[in-house]
């Protein structure tokens, strides 16, 4: 299985401008040509390039360090040098890239066609062809090629998508996206399953589509560290809508949906990705398996007591799903 990684740290490098070169055209005919030295080539920078097909960043956590090739000097006969080559990494949609030193956001690659130069190779330096003046011709001079800038950067990924799903482990949010999706995150009958975020298109007709997140579940105390802690709740910093997916029924004697509501919320109000103000509603999961007027009676508390949409499905027989999508679509576009 391919390690997920949101966030690495690495050093990027531009190369130097090739210098310029000191040379006098010497012939035959013509012992005193004067100056023919070439520019060197401009060194190479490093770019990022948004790349559809990197789902991670697992990639840059092995190499640490990304150089551009330095230009080449400059020869006789004006030849300029050649330019160094660009170094050209490639990120997942949702980069975000900041410089570590001063952990200032350098920009945000959110655009399925963003490239950028995050370290710019340094200008060529001049050959003394350059310096021939008609009071100085056979100027002895030339100059270095600059210093292509150098970067410490870290980099975040902050996963693209419309509609975020949050929950306590085993709430079946995996269900749910493996239901209204071509996504197969791990389902299985004990917590901590999804170990890493997931994906998924949701198709309806006449080509509407948007986009779900699943993560992993949060326990009380992930914003302090506990489980899996809060890290993968920037996942779902850029989503319009939260469904916080609450099962109604668990095995265990001490499991109280009202509780579990109430300790995600807190966990979210807690979060530094800004989610408190985002549209959130409570939907209930695994309806199959409680009578439907206990379902009603449950909804009537959720309402009054935290006065939020409260809406239910089962990913099993797909009650409710094709509802839940029609709202999400309609609330995605007011």
């Amino acid at each position: 299985m391919t390690r997920f990684v949101d966030q690495v740290a690495i050093t990027v490098i531009a190369g130097n401008g090739g210098p310029g070169c000191f040379s006098f055209r010497r012939e035959r005919c013509l012992p005193k040509g004067g100056p023919d030295g070439g520019d060197g080539g401009d060194g190479g920078s490093v770019i990022l390039q948004v790349d559809s097909r990197v789902t991670s960043l697992v990639d840059l956590n092995f190499k640490k360090t990304f150089k551009a090739e330095a230009g080449s000097s400059g020869s006789g006969k004006n030849k300029t040098g050649h330019k160094g080559a660009d170094c050209v990494i490639k990120v997942p949609l949702g980069t975000m890239v900041y410089d570590d030193d001063c952990d200032q956001l350098l920009v945000d690659l959110s655009s399925e066609d963003s490239v950028i130069c995050i370290a710019r190779g340094g200008e060529a330096g001049l050959g003394n062809a350059r310096f021939k003046t008609s009071t100085n011709r056979a100027p002895r001079y030339t100059t270095k090629g600059e210093v292509g800038e150098s970067r410490n950067l870290r980099l975040e990924l902050k996963l693209m998508a419309d509609v975020g799903l949050l929950g306590l482990p085993n709430a079946g949010k995996s269900s749910f996206i493996r239901a209204v999706s071509k996504a197969k995150p791990k389902v299985a009958g004990y917590a901590f399953t999804t170990l890493k975020p997931h994906l998924g298109v949701v198709l309806l007709d006449s080509g509407r589509q948007f986009v779900v997140a699943d993560i992993p579940g949060l326990v009380e105390g992930a914003s302090a560290g506990a489980g899996l802690g809060d890290r993968f709740l920037r996942h779902l910093s850029r989503c319009e809508i939260l469904l916080h997916m609450v099962s109604v029924f668990e095995e265990d004697s001490d499991y109280d949906v009202i509780d579990a509501i109430e300790k995600i919320s807190k966990e979210v109000s807690l979060s530094e990705q800004g989610l408190s103000g985002k549209v959130r509603w409570v939907i209930l999961t695994k309806i199959d398996l409680i009578a439907s007027d206990a379902l009603q009676d449950l909804k009537d508390v959720i309402f009054k007591k935290f006065d939020i949409k409260c809406l239910a499905i089962s990913s099993i027989n797909k009650h409710g799903i094709e509802d839940l999508k029609e709202l999400i679509w309609q609330d995605m576009q007011n």
